[in-house]
């Protein structure tokens, strides 16, 4: 567990079918390896999540930051970052 936080990989874990409509991984192993072939971010505010999504191509011109931390993309972490699987 290099790459992402073990709070990171139980809230995947834990949440992914927030995003799935069925489980992709079963163990912290398998989300870790998911989360890298993913490039999943963590970021630490909602302004920098609305900064990645319109680098990375998502529309979010009329979207703001409260409404950003209601996509399923985004998981909440108790650290206060957030975890963006795209």
């Amino acid at each position: 567990m290099d790459i992402y936080s073990e709070e990171c990989l139980e809230v995947f874990l834990e949440n992914q079918m927030q995003l799935f409509d069925q489980a992709v991984v079963e163990n912290l192993e398998e989300a870790e390896a998911f989360l890298e072939d993913c490039f999943a971010v963590v970021l630490g505010s909602p302004k920098e999540i609305l900064e990645y999504f319109e680098e990375s191509g998502v529309d979010v011109t009329e979207m703001t930051e409260d409404e950003v931390l209601e996509a399923s993309e985004v998981f909440v972490l108790p650290s206060g970052e957030f975890l963006v699987v795209l």
